[in-house]
């Protein structure tokens, strides 16, 4: 019969604290997107994009302070197809005379430049990036709720939705706060957060199913941190070197996937300590025991409970 260990981690002595931690972090970040709003990007706003010919590939950060000196505001550049071919986003109205003049301002440093095409993307494709794009996460979190609550219970099925919504909240509360910019690579990222964060969190809770059915000592709590305890290493090798990644991705990736990476690093730490302090303390709060999880008896042995279910191998591992 499996036993709780000395060196059980007291991971819920804190909840209290976490909670509180948690709460205003979020009541934070919706007050600060109430009042800054979201800084979003030439993807859904709309604005100029004109393409950019060059006889040898450029550096891009010549020609984005080539484009800066030269007074444009609220631009993006970056490569198209190859090193040589440069795609210029901006927010500004399309004017027959603006490509041509930013053509003439890139060949003031000598450079050799053709101008390729010039097009206009209105807002109203902005707008439906922006309802598709808001759908779509909500219906990706009820969908979780439902698979989770299915294949565990329903606790646990709120117990994971609830730290995917504090995640992508308080990672748009930190976009909201420094107005750094909210575009379609800043959107992947934040669904990238929601499926690792999904992902720590059922590791978490499939092993405190097990251990609710393998124990036959301690509370809730005491369960819970030594359940928390034993997957913590894999947590800290998965959590460790994505963020080694991320970095790498921060530092050298470059001004295109700059939001990105800085998405990425905010949600995978934020998802992490979501995992433990926000799905565990909803799961005491909303008083999760043995009995939630018990596994019904079989037919013929009257009195006596089910064997349990001896968890999977690659589980034990962990």
């Amino acid at each position: 019969m499996a036993k709780l260990t000395e060196n059980t981690i007291n991971f819920m002595g804190v909840r209290r604290l976490a909670s509180f931690g948690s709460l205003t972090a979020v009541i934070l970040s919706i007050i600060i997107l109430a009042i800054n709003g979201l800084n979003l990007g030439l993807d859904f706003t709309g604005g100029t994009s004109i393409e950019f010919a060059y006889e040898k590939a450029p550096s891009l950060d010549e020609v984005r302070q080539t484009l800066d000196d030269a007074g444009y505001k609220e631009f993006v550049v970056q490569n198209f197809g190859d090193e040589k071919s440069v795609l210029v986003r901006l927010r500004q109205d399309f004017d027959d005379k603006l490509a041509e003049n930013m053509a003439d301002d890139l060949r003031a440093n000598g450079a050799k430049v053709d101008m390729v095409r010039a097009e206009f993307v209105g807002s109203q494709v902005g707008d439906e990036l922006k309802e598709s794009s808001g759908l779509g996460m909500l219906l990706a979190l009820f969908v979780v709720l439902v698979y989770v609550g299915m294949r565990f219970q329903f606790k646990f099925g709120v117990a994971s939705v609830l730290p995917l919504a504090h995640d992508v909240i308080v990672v748009l509360g930190v976009f909201s706060l420094f107005q750094w910019t909210f575009d379609l690579s800043v959107l992947a990222a934040l669904l990238a957060v929601i499926g690792y964060s999904l992902n720590d969190t059922i590791i978490v809770a499939d092993r405190i199913r097990e251990n609710f059915r393998k124990l036959r000592t301690g509370n809730s709590e005491e369960i819970i941190n030594h359940s928390i305890t034993e997957t913590m290493s894999r947590t800290l090798n998965t959590s460790g070197t994505t963020l080694v990644v991320l970095l790498a991705l921060f530092l050298l990736g470059g001004e295109a996937i700059h939001n990105f990476s800085i998405a990425l690093l905010i949600g995978i730490l934020v998802g992490t300590y979501s995992s433990i302090y926000v799905a565990a303390n909803l799961l005491i709060m909303m008083g999760v025991s043995r009995e939630d999880l018990v596994v019904p008896a079989k037919e013929g042995a009257a009195g006596q409970q089910a064997e349990e279910e001896e968890p999977p191998e690659w589980l034990n591992r962990m």
